[in-house]
């Protein structure tokens, strides 16, 4: 088992999940009126303190699973991961936290444009 791959994708799951609450996260707070009155500037730092710990899982990830530190990945490679790992926890975000969000059958396609886009980065 290689623990290299497996921290990195971690650190990638756990960095986006943060992300997704701080870009995200104050339209739930609006939505069930917690920060209805707040300015735009403290959504910003509120959002801002929460993409803090994004970065402190995301530079980590990178950092170990770069080729260029000896990791298994290339850049590239990790951005697709990246990208995939975003938008499944970006999903699984809006379907339980907003319930007017439906998944439509063009969403499942999507997905598997992006299964697609795995496979054709990792060919050799």
């Amino acid at each position: 088992m290689n623990w290299t791959i497996i921290w990195t994708i971690l650190l990638l799951v756990g960095s986006n999940v943060c992300m997704t609450f701080a870009w995200y996260g104050h339209l739930k707070l609006q939505d069930m009126h917690i920060s209805d009155g707040w300015p735009l500037i403290l959504v910003i730092l509120f959002s801002w303190g929460i993409a803090f710990f994004e970065y402190c899982l995301q530079v980590p990830a990178n950092r170990i699973g770069s080729q260029i530190n000896g990791g298994p990945f290339t850049l590239m490679q990790l951005k697709v991961i990246q990208e995939v790992i975003s938008l499944t926890v970006f999903t699984v975000f809006v379907t339980v936290f907003f319930k007017g969000e439906a998944l439509q059958w063009n969403h499942f396609v999507a997905f598997g444009c992006l299964i697609l886009a795995v496979f054709f980065c990792f060919l050799k």
